[in-house]
């Protein structure tokens, strides 16, 4: 297979980030989708300035060739009931439908440490520790996955540090435990490595099980002063973790995945979503490294 079933989009977490608003609190939501237009992108997933009128969203988007193709969405299957959980899922999916989006992305944040600015995310990750809570967990992932499913959508879920999905073990476990048919995976090759996984490795598991895909570089001189330093995961955004794919600072094997990409079945989006302090990194800057990247590779 070649590339012609596969788009490019990015995220805006590059330009403003939800965790920390005070990361590119200045960039407005038309600078946002204006660079992403300009950087050579044709779909975009959706960040805390997008407008929620969903006539203005569309103009907006429109203008610029763009459409929505993820959102995150918080599951706390941990921590609040499924029929909270499953009024939070119904809403958003009612908003991606209407956006002509075909995939719900998001993690557990209930139990996770991944907000929490003070906790080392090494040492604070959500954990299940029991099978009935494993059990609890899957059966209502799958619950919502089958509510995805039966609109024509697919739930992605993303394994993300800090979170009871950050491992391949647990990522295992996490499809083993759902239905194929309702759970798919939000595949993110820096928080694989993040985890001290080979992304490749877990790509390749993994492809056939894929519905979105997350691509972003690591520093591994930033990733080393975490272990040191016992840093939190947001403080490990604002130092830097997180690249482009193209920037020489990142040690990602990218053409090893994307030979794996190529030689599978898979159809949808490849996203831009590297993070950083966009003080630092322009965000116009990057997504056009990141797009030429990506070109060079692809050929689209």
């Amino acid at each position: 297979m070649n590339f012609e079933n596969i788009q490019l989009g990015v995220a805006p977490i590059n330009w403003t980030n939800d965790d920390m608003p005070e990361l590119g609190g200045e960039n407005t939501f038309e600078q946002c989708i204006s660079e992403m237009a300009l950087a050579g992108f044709t779909g975009c997933e959706v960040g805390n300035k997008f407008p929620r009128e969903i006539n203005v969203l569309k103009k907006a988007l429109e203008l610029r060739g763009l459409q929505i193709c993820n959102q995150w969405n918080s599951y706390e299957l941990t921590t609040k009931s499924f029929a909270e959980n499953r009024k939070n899922f119904t809403e958003l999916l009612d908003f991606l439908e209407i956006m002509g989006a075909k995939v719900i992305g998001g993690g557990e944040t209930g139990n996770s440490c991944q907000g929490q600015m003070e906790v080392p995310v090494f040492e604070g990750k959500g954990m299940l520790n029991s099978k009935a809570e494993w059990d609890s967990f899957t059966f209502g992932l799958n619950e919502l996955g089958k509510i995805a499913r039966d609109r024509g959508m697919k739930l992605a879920f993303h394994h993300h540090m800090g979170t009871c999905v950050q491992t391949i073990a647990e990522t295992d476990r996490l499809l083993n435990e759902t239905d194929p048919e309702n759970v798919y995976l939000n595949y993110d090759c820096g928080h694989f490595h993040f985890a001290g996984e080979d992304p490749s490795v877990a790509l390749q598991k993994y492809i056939g099980r894929t519905a979105h895909i997350h691509l972003k570089d690591v520093r591994p001189n930033i990733l080393q002063s975490v272990h040191d330093e016992r840093l939190s995961f947001l403080t490990a955004v604002k130092k830097g973790v997180f690249t482009v794919p193209g920037d020489p600072e990142g040690c990602i094997d990218f053409p090893s995945l994307f030979s794996i990409i190529k030689d599978s079945d898979y159809q949808g989006w490849i996203v831009l979503e590297a993070e950083q302090d966009p003080a630092k990194a322009n965000p116009l800057e990057y997504a056009i490294i990141a797009r030429n990247f990506f070109r060079g590779l692809t050929g689209i």
